[in-house]
């Protein structure tokens, strides 16, 4: 017989390690948010220097801001874009990017010191080591994505890459998701209770819908980095047009899944559309279900987090993207993104779902 003060032993490590995964992710989503904040305020380049050590000591003299401030002055950014901004506005961009470069080393200590306190104390199973070390090398790779990106628009064009800015935001949300997901299964155990696994239209359902968050994302970046928002301000019309224009005049046509604006803010509201009816179809299929309550509030939670997002994308765009509600759409997506992959692990861990009679 298993002795129940080791069980409760481990239940209790598992729920600390869980919880601390959890608070992981907040910074992580608050990371996201940031960065998103940072390019929106044109902030992202002020910074044309990466110390990952000395760099989170910020200029604390007028001396040591006027230093930073010539070395930004030689950049494409201000010599394109910025020429005659004084030393304040630099202050106030610079201080975007410096926030957002802190905060990527606090959540590096904030999962490297409890990772080190619960490995002494033994607190870690073995079979989860190699997924949280997993976790910190791509934390630590996602921190020279986002140099490789800054450094993009730091040569002759003042713009970072529309590639390396999808890539680095994907990464982050991967990282997100994985620890999320590890998360979940620390402090929701698969229920070994009796009854149907749940039906394959559900499920299928389900990763559709998580798969759409995923790439509906990855087509905002693209949006995001061609500022495509910018453009064709009108919803559901397009310059006057369901299907606008020029749409295919890069050459060859795939590139202008990636490089043209018109396509891309196309590409987006399509994603957007077909997101929203996958989402209202799971919604559907969950009520001929008899879900456990925490799996059917989070269906209805996952409806109305989508119809809100998709009400933030479309005032965004008619209000020409005011900082505040671009940065309230991003994290939307990541709200979306995390109660559909809630939902998704309910899913495959309940062993007690059936159809209604």
């Amino acid at each position: 017989m298993t002795d129940p003060n080791i069980a409760t032993a481990e239940q209790r490590n598992q729920r600390q390690i869980g919880l601390w995964l959890l608070i992981c992710c907040a910074l992580i989503f608050s990371m996201v948010v940031l960065g998103g904040v940072t390019r929106l305020t044109g902030s992202g380049l002020s910074m044309v220097e990466w110390d990952p050590i000395m760099g989170i000591v910020p200029p604390l003299t007028e001396t040591q801001w006027e230093e930073v401030f010539q070395k930004y002055q030689q950049s494409p950014e201000y010599q394109k874009i910025n020429r005659g901004m004084d030393l304040a506005g630099f202050k106030r961009i610079f201080m975007y990017e410096y926030a957002h470069r802190v905060l990527g080393r606090l959540i590096g200590l904030a999962f490297l010191i409890p990772f080190v306190f619960f490995a002494l104390a033994r607190k870690i199973p073995r079979s989860l080591v190699p997924k949280l070390v997993g976790m910190f090398v791509l934390g630590g790779l996602q921190g020279l994505l986002g140099w490789y990106m800054v450094k993009s628009g730091l040569v002759h064009d003042p713009h970072v890459s529309q590639y390396r800015l999808a890539a680095h935001l994907m990464l982050a949300v991967f990282i997100y998701g994985y620890m999320l997901w590890v998360a979940f299964g620390l402090l929701f155990p698969a229920s070994n209770s009796g009854g149907e696994r749940p039906l394959t239209a559900l499920r299928w359902a389900t990763y559709t819908v998580v798969g759409l968050v995923l790439i509906t994302m990855t087509s905002g970046a693209f949006v995001a980095g061609l500022k495509a928002g910018l453009a064709y301000n009108t919803f559901p019309l397009m310059d006057g047009r369901w299907i606008p224009a020029g749409i295919f005049n890069l050459d060859p046509w795939p590139i202008n899944l990636f490089e043209n604006i018109a396509t891309v803010q196309f590409d987006h509201r399509l994603l957007a559309i077909i997101l929203i009816g996958s989402i209202v179809i799971l919604w559907f299929l969950a009520l001929g279900r008899e879900l456990p309550a925490r799996l059917a509030r989070a269906m209805h939670v996952l409806l109305v987090i989508g119809v809100l997002q998709v009400a933030l994308g479309i005032s965004t765009l008619l209000l020409h993207v005011p900082v505040p509600l671009a940065a309230a759409h991003q994290a939307g997506a990541l709200v979306v993104f995390t109660v559909g992959l809630f939902i998704t692990h309910q899913l495959n861990c309940n062993g007690s779902i059936r159809q209604r009679e």
